[in-house]
């Protein structure tokens, strides 16, 4: 079990891949974040790791432009306090050298501060294939063996099914479970975060969420960009692997699984993988791919004019899924996840459709639909019938809406990764990954990837950049339940009136 306790002097922190572009704009304006907010002590030696030469002076010019300030000028001194306690090894992460040094350099500090219980964060921002060279030397040269070690991996666990299992072979015997957090930064993210209390913590909705109540599930992934020159690597990876193996199931398995005993980390994770392994596989007739091709307007290139992709490439930058969960809260309710880049918009979004309500005194009335925003513009609302106000007996479609924007204006919300990494200094798993998860989902997705990146791959349907996606969708939601109402113009009011969305997909 996790001890729980949280470290608020004396931490050592390494970053390793300091400098990169996740380390850069995420990891350490989150450690940042931290520290402004008062949860990362000022006594925190936070130590960058990376093969390039640099000074420390070199990565806190790096570091600094990347740090959010919403307090001004009293963030401004913060900031310098911050980037002081920043230093920089650059060294290889195969060799013994530059851990050697590395270790030195925290051997001093822990002297220095009369640390006898060392408490030391490994936060591994590598591609994978340094993570196993860098896990090895941290046991060998630099692990806590008198204290507590926690080991931060960066997704993705692996490329599949096998090699997911080959590196948890090889991590397990360095770390336990308790030392490793594999992080997905969605599980971070507030209205994540938020779900298991919306669900539980309402008898309403509670009592509502299941077979006998709701029409269908959706959860949308939309970017409004391309590849951007990166088409080479996402060539390897597509959409599937990209964000729906990973962020779209943590957040489908906390939308379906059953009532934890207790917040308990390994209560909330049990139940997580409980409701894995009641999913059916996944059905290779029941998908909807897509790849995008140069805009109606010819100013943005398809996915294949990217120089770096294969011309004859069926990478899938769309993907539409079906999934059934064989339990008897959800037998028979569709669930889609749907994920693609270059289109309309960008949001992430979970719909619960309910029910039509019976007939008699009302005639095609809409359906309820409770609508989770995870981002931008972080909101919850439910679409209520209305009577229209007035003398008019007519109904209309209105939302009660809580749009955290305007409920929790004085509210600091962390950021993704600034939650996540406090979780990791107190020792708390709840929102990482478990390893049998891991195992039960890429058994999921597996087969899937081997039938679209086999020989007898499907052609992705094309859709234009800046379109909803291929033309097919609307038609794929439909056969899976959801109802396009025909008050299909009903406006949410995102923040301010001239930002409305027509709420209908």
């Amino acid at each position: 079990m996790s001890t729980h306790t949280e470290f608020k002097e004396n931490t050592v922190v390494v970053v390793f891949g300091a400098s990169g572009d996740l380390s850069k704009k995420k990891t350490f304006p989150a450690l940042f974040g931290l520290f402004r907010e008062g949860y990362l002590d000022s006594s925190t030696k936070i130590i960058g790791y990376a093969r390039s030469k640099l000074t420390d002076e070199d990565l806190r010019g790096k570091i600094a432009p990347n740090l959010k300030k919403p307090n001004g000028a009293k963030d401004d001194e913060k900031a310098e306090q911050f980037l002081k306690m920043v230093s920089y090894i650059s060294g290889p992460y195969d060799e013994d050298q530059g851990f050697n040094t590395l270790r030195t350099e925290i051997e001093e500090y822990e002297k220095q501060k009369g640390v006898e219980e060392p408490h030391r964060l490994f936060y591994l921002a590598l591609p994978p294939s340094a993570f196993m060279p860098v896990a090895n030397n941290i046991k060998k040269l630099v692990y806590a063996k008198n204290g507590i070690t926690r080991v931060v991996v960066e997704k993705p666990f692996g490329h599949d099914l096998e090699s997911s299992r080959e590196l948890q072979r090889d991590l397990s015997p360095l770390f336990t479970e308790d030392e490793l957090f594999r992080i997905d930064h969605y599980l971070g993210k507030e209205l994540v975060k938020n779900l298991l209390l919306l669900r539980f913590g309402n008898t309403f909705l509670n009592a509502a969420w299941n077979k006998e109540n709701i029409q269908m599930i959706q959860i949308s992934f939309k970017e409004p960009f391309g590849t951007e020159g990166r088409g080479g690597y996402f060539d390897e990876i597509g959409i599937i692997r990209d964000v729906m193996q990973n962020h779209l199931l943590q957040i489908l398995t906390l939308l379906t699984m059953e009532r934890p005993v207790s917040f308990d980390p390994e209560s909330v994770r049990d139940e997580k993988v409980r409701v894995l392994k009641a999913f059916a596989p996944i059905d290779t007739n029941d998908i909807l791919t897509g790849q995008y091709t140069k805009s109606e307007d010819g100013e943005k290139p398809g996915y294949l004019d990217d120089e770096t992709v294969n011309p004859d490439s069926k990478c899938v930058t769309f993907a539409a899924l079906g999934f059934k969960i064989r339990n008897e809260r959800w037998d028979g309710v569709p669930i889609v996840m749907r994920a693609g880049k270059a289109l309309n918009e960008g949001k992430v979004e979970i719909r619960v459709q309910f029910k039509a309500v019976p007939s008699g005194i009302f005639k095609d009335i809409p359906h309820n639909e409770l609508v989770i925003r995870v981002q931008p513009n972080e909101a919850i609302y439910l679409k209520v019938n209305s009577k229209t106000p007035g003398l008019s007996t007519t109904t209309q479609v209105t939302e009660l809406d809580l749009t955290y924007a305007k409920r929790y204006k004085n509210y600091w919300i962390p950021e993704a990764y600034e939650a996540l990494i406090r979780d990791v200094l107190k020792g708390v798993h709840s929102n990482f990954v478990r390893d049998d998860e891991l195992d039960v989902s890429w058994k999921l997705f597996t087969p899937l990837l081997n039938f679209l990146e086999g020989p007898d791959a499907p052609q992705p349907e094309l859709y234009a950049y800046g379109s909803r996606g291929p033309k097919h969708l609307a038609e794929y939601l439909e056969k899976h339940k959801y109802v396009f109402e025909e008050q299909g113009l009903y406006q949410w009011p995102v923040s301010s009136p001239d930002q409305s969305k027509v709420s209908k997909m």
